[in-house]
């Protein structure tokens, strides 16, 4: 098992910045990839970056070269470095875990962290 909580979210001005964070713990050696996705009102989740274990990272088009994501391993900790918002970044934030098991891949989620980017 693998708990998942984030802290962060706020509310910014266009152009603000604010980082996220999410702090593991539980089978954290067992997690392969840890992400982040966003979920806003009337749309579907959707993937934000990730970061694999390897340190391999994927950015959704509409978050690169603004948005950072890194891990400090010490701290079991992953961050979400969010520069130049905009208004359509307005969403729950949600981090996340994907962990091998013998049946298959297992996804763990945290409660989510609220972002609003006022114009």
């Amino acid at each position: 098992q693998v708990q998942l909580v984030e802290s962060g979210g706020g509310l910014v001005q266009a152009g603000g910045s604010l980082r996220l964070s999410c702090a593991a713990s539980g089978s954290i050696s067992s997690i392969n990839t840890m992400g982040w996705y966003r979920q806003a009102p009337g749309k579907q989740r959707e993937l934000v970056a990730s970061l694999t274990s390897g340190g391999s990272t994927n950015y959704a088009d509409s978050v690169k070269g603004r948005f950072t994501i890194s891990r400090d391993n010490a701290k079991n900790t992953v961050y979400l470095q969010m520069n130049g918002l905009k208004s359509e970044d307005t969403a729950v934030y949600y981090c996340h875990a994907l962990s091998p098991h013998s049946a298959g891949w297992f996804n763990y989620w945290g409660q989510g962290t609220q972002v609003t980017v006022s114009s």
